[in-house]
Parts: structure tokens; C-alpha cells; sequence
């Protein structure tokens, strides 16, 4: 999938779910950022392995886990708005709302994930980075995502995933400002 494809079906759809002060220019930079950053909106799920298999603990187009923040964290969020909003989200795509029940539905309801997604960067109490600020964006999905890949990587790998973060939020802006 493209990232035009995401943002004019999937993304579109899912920010029209969600209360419309989470719909924004920098809002969608950022979830199509994290996709193209997470799977290049390729891979379903996550890679493992030599050679890669579609194996790994990760599903979606933006890698979450059953027990990371964009599943069993949402699901149980301590803000009962945020958790009402991803049960709500959960209700109208047709799925229980259990962190098992989502995990598995994400795999392949591109909808559910972007919404989680969205709302997955709104848990965090700062405000989004204004557009063209790719650092605070970095910052914002380092805090939201915690990236294995960037906690356990050595210096250099840090700056091959920071450097890819920099091409994947260019081409996210290029394609929300057309």
C-alpha cells in the first residue's frame, strides 16, 4: 500500500471515528511517518529472522504488540476517555475489545490500526510537533513507539533508524501537503 492509499482510505476513515481534534496535518504526517518508519505499509507483520519471516511479535502496518501501548495499553488506559475511545473504535470495526482480539484484528483491519495508532500518539502529553519538525516528531515516536531497534541498538544503528525517520517523515509531509 501506498502512503496515499493509506491516507486516503484507511487513515481517512479512521480519523473520521475519532473526535476531530485528533484530525490534523501533523497528526496524519505522523501516523503515516510511523507506518512507512514500522513496515513501509509492506509488511503486516513483523519480520524475524534469517532470512526475514513474517513471524515476529509485531502486526499491522505500525508493529505493535499485544502487550505494548497501541493494544493492551490503549484497552486499559488509565484516562477512561483515551480507553473509551479505542473500546469505541473496537465496537465499530466489529472486534471484542481484548488485547488478543485486537492484536489479531489489526493484522489486517488497516482502519483499527490507524485509529489505535492516532490515538496512540495523542496518550502522549505534549503537543504534537508542529509540521516540518522532524526532531520533535522523532522525539514523539521515540516516547510512543519505544522502538526495540533504537533502545537495544548500538550508536550506529540509532543513527541508520534516525536517518530513515528523517526520508520516511519527508515523504509522509510530501504527501499530506498534496
Amino acid at each position: 500500500m501506498t502512503p496515499r492509499e493509506m491516507r486516503n482510505g484507511p487513515l481517512a476513515e479512521a480519523l473520521l471515528l475519532l473526535p476531530a481534534k485528533m484530525t490534523s496535518a501533523p497528526a496524519e504526517v505522523l501516523v503515516l511517518a510511523i507506518g512507512l518508519q514500522e513496515s513501509r505499509f509492506e509488511h503486516r507483520r513483523q519480520l524475524t529472522g534469517s532470512p526475514p519471516k513474517p513471524v515476529g511479535p509485531a502486526k499491522s502496518f505500525w508493529q505493535a504488540e499485544q502487550g505494548g501501548g497501541m493494544v493492551t495499553g490503549l484497552l486499559r488506559y488509565r484516562d477512561a476517555n483515551i480507553r473509551d475511545l479505542a473500546v469505541g473504535l473496537c465496537a465499530v470495526r466489529g472486534v471484542v475489545p481484548s488485547a488478543a482480539a485486537v492484536w489479531n484484528a489489526i493484522e489486517h483491519d488497516d482502519v483499527l490500526a490507524a485509529g489505535l495508532a492516532r490515538l496512540l500518539l495523542y496518550t502522549d502529553p505534549s503537543k504534537l510537533p508542529a509540521l516540518g519538525d522532524v526532531d520533535g516528531a522523532w522525539q514523539l515516536y521515540l516516547r510512543t513507539w519505544r522502538p526495540g531497534a533504537h533502545e537495544r541498538g548500538t550508536a550506529e544503528k540509532r543513527a541508520e533508524l534516525r536517518a530513515k525517520w528523517g526520508r520516511n517523515y519527508v515523504a509522509a509531509m510530501e504527501e499530506v501537503s498534496v
